[in-house]
C-alpha cells in the first residue's frame, strides 16, 4: 500500500459511512477538516498516517487511500486496465466453460493463475484446450447474456474522456470480447488473445503468442512511447497476478477487488466501491 507523507489527504469511500466513524478517522489522523466529495466519498484533509485506520476501515467495509494533496485525474494521460473481473464482473473463459458444463474445472485453473500460483500462459493454453469443439455461438451467448460492466465503469471511462486520458484495455482473455467492448465503450486501444476458430468451432488453440503478464506490460510501453509520455502520467487498474507487470509501469496502480498478491503491490485498493471510486481519489 502507498506510504503517505506530509500534505496527503485521506480519501474514504463506502456505500454508507456513519458520522461517528468519519469523526473517529479524522481524530486518528489529526485531519484539518472533512470535505464531502460525493454521497459515498469524503476527503480528510492533511491527514497523518495511523495504523488504526486500516483496521477501522476494514471493520466498516470502507475503502481508504492516502493521496497527495495536489494529484488530480487530469494529471494522467494514459489509463491501462484489465478486462476480466476488472472492467467487467466475470471471467469470460469461465462462463464459456459453464455453457459446456465444465466451469468448475476451468474456474479452478483461472483462480490459481490469478493468485500467481501457476504460469499464466500455461494455464490459458490448458483452459482453452478444454474448450475445443465448442461453437463460436458460445462466445456470443456469454457476451449477450452474462457479461456485465463493473459498477461505475461507464462513469469512470466518461471521466477519462473528459480529461483527455487515452484508454488501453489489456487482457489475457479473448479479442471477441475486447473488440466489442472497444466499440461499445469508446476505448482507444485493446490487446488480447485470438482464439483459433475453424468453421465456427473453437479448436482449443490460441493464434499467435499468448498475451500474458509480459505481453500486457509490453503493450503498455508501446502505447506510452507512441504517446510520448512518462510513467508519472499513467494509471493502471487490475485484479490478478498477470496484471502485476503492467501495474508496475504505472505511477498509480489500483487493485480493484483484487487478489492479495495484487493488493500488496498496488498503490491503492478498491474493495467495496465501484470503479468510479478512482474518480474520487483524485477529485
Amino acid at each position: 500500500m502507498y506510504s503517505p507523507s506530509p500534505l496527503h489527504h485521506l480519501i474514504v469511500q463506502a456505500g454508507d459511512i456513519a458520522t461517528p466513524t468519519l469523526k473517529a478517522l479524522a481524530k486518528l489522523t489529526q485531519a484539518s477538516r472533512i470535505e464531502r466529495i460525493s454521497n459515498t466519498a469524503f476527503r480528510l484533509c492533511d491527514a497523518q498516517q495511523h495504523a488504526a485506520v486500516a483496521t477501522l476501515c476494514a471493520d466498516n467495509q470502507i475503502d481508504y487511500a492516502y493521496v497527495p494533496h495536489d494529484r488530480r485525474l487530469a494529471d494522467f494521460r494514459l489509463a491501462v486496465m484489465d478486462m476480466d473481473s476488472t472492467l467487467i464482473t466475470i471471467e469470460c473463459i469461465d462462463e464459456i466453460a459453464a455453457i459446456q458444463g465444465i466451469k468448475s474445472e476451468v474456474a479452478s485453473i483461472t483462480a490459481s493463475a490469478m493468485r500467481g500460483e501457476i504460469d499464466y500462459a500455461q494455464s490459458l493454453r490448458q483452459r482453452v484446450r478444454l474448450l475445443a469443439g465448442m461453437p463460436q455461438s458460445a462466445l456470443e451467448r456469454v457476451y449477450a447474456e452474462r457479461l456485465q460492466l463493473s459498477p461505475g465503469a461507464e462513469r469512470l471511462l466518461a471521466r477519462f474522456r473528459q480529461c483527455n486520458i487515452r484508454t488501453l484495455l489489456v487482457s489475457g482473455g479473448f479479442t471477441f470480447f475486447t473488440d466489442r467492448l472497444k466499440a461499445r465503450l469508446q476505448l482507444d486501444a485493446t490487446y488480447a488473445n485470438e482464439p483459433e476458430i475453424v468453421n465456427g468451432t473453437l479448436t482449443g488453440n490460441i493464434t499467435g503468442t499468448v498475451v500474458d503478464a509480459h505481453g500486457k506490460a509490453k503493450e503498455l510501453r508501446r502505447m506510452r512511447d507512441a504517446l510520448g509520455i512518462g510513467r508519472t502520467q499513467i494509471i493502471g487498474i487490475g485484479d490478478g497476478a498477470n496484471d502485476l507487470e503492467f501495474l508496475a509501469e504505472c505511477a498509480v496502480s489500483i487493485a480493484y477487488r483484487a487478489k492479495p498478491v495484487v493488493r500488496s503491490a498496488a498503490t491503492h485498493c478498491l474493495d467495496h466501491t465501484g470503479l468510479d471510486g478512482v474518480i474520487h481519489l483524485f477529485a
